[in-house]
């Protein structure tokens, strides 16, 4: 029982990879649905909060509480997600809250920026410019809000075991390194979550 995570720069293919990844290991693949069942806990309207997490403006939350209580949420239901195993979550850092887990890997996607911009421009249908700024606003609101909150950086290597970049290779290849990564990794499973695993039919994320 098994969980990656994966932070990935925009238009690194990060998210296709990951999808593969999660088919050919029969995996989970959790993403904004951990937001809904965040908020939800959260006693947040979960429309409007993944919303703004989406846009990465958490850090201009007009409610410091209210996102207090998302975050608390999120790594909540994150620890329910790496307990029952067998899951890939994408994003909201991930790689910080998991951290202490010896049952997870943590996966960086990357790709370089002109790369980047050119894979954004073709996939959307608009300028290299308009997908430079896209980029690079997305960059930097995923720094701010690991930072801010986190109080790490978002391309500090020591948070990864696994860093994977696309410059030369398609997403089907990046699928295969995570999953040969998977094999040969020396994991660890904590077994305090083995009692929950065996009483649950159907996996945490879908209760709220």
């Amino acid at each position: 029982m098994t969980t990656l995570t994966v932070s990935r720069q925009m238009g690194s293919h990060g998210f296709e990879a990951s999808q593969l990844a999660a088919d050919i290991l029969g995996y989970r693949l959790v993403y904004r649905d951990l937001i809904n069942i965040a908020a939800r806990r959260a006693g947040a309207p979960e429309m409007a909060l993944a919303a703004i997490d989406e846009l990465g403006l958490l850090n201009l939350c007009p409610d410091p509480a209210v996102c207090q209580a998302y975050r608390d949420a999120v790594s909540q239901v994150m620890h329910e997600i790496a307990g029952f195993g067998n899951a890939i979550i994408i994003g909201r850092a991930g790689q910080v809250i998991l951290n202490d887990r010896s049952d997870v890997i943590h996966v960086r996607i990357i790709a370089p920026l002109p790369l980047r911009v050119d894979r954004i421009a073709n996939r959307h249908q608009i300028s290299l410019d308009c997908a430079r700024s896209r980029i690079e606003a997305s960059d930097r609101c995923r720094q701010r809000y690991l930072q801010r909150f986190y109080q790490v950086r978002w391309n500090d290597p020591e948070l990864y075991d696994l860093t994977i970049n696309t410059a030369r290779l398609t997403s089907a290849e990046a699928a295969a390194l995570m999953v040969n990564c998977l094999k040969e990794f020396p994991l660890e499973p904590i077994h305090t979550h083995a009692a929950n695993r065996e009483n649950q039919s159907t996996p945490p994320l879908i209760a709220a």
